[in-house]
């Protein structure tokens, strides 16, 4: 199990990022370049997490600008 805090940048409104993966991640054919944007961009997150996350089996919050998760790999 581990935790993650994924901050946002001036450059970079984490929140939102994650919100437009979790609704791109619909269509099968935008599901790689969509990982390979939050795997590139935090790089200390594992695909499988990303995975999960984008997929809806793990759950998020937000705090200021902040997104945070916790991934319980199988």
């Amino acid at each position: 199990m581990a935790d993650y805090r994924l901050g946002s940048s001036p450059m970079v409104h984490t929140p939102g990022i994650i919100a437009w993966a979790i609704n791109g991640y619909h269509f099968e054919a935008d599901r790689p370049q969509l990982l390979k944007v939050l795997t590139e961009g935090f790089p200390t997150v594992p695909k499988e997490a990303f995975e999960s996350l984008l997929r809806g089996k793990t759950p998020y919050t937000v705090e200021d600008e902040t997104v945070i998760f916790t991934y319980e790999a199988a």
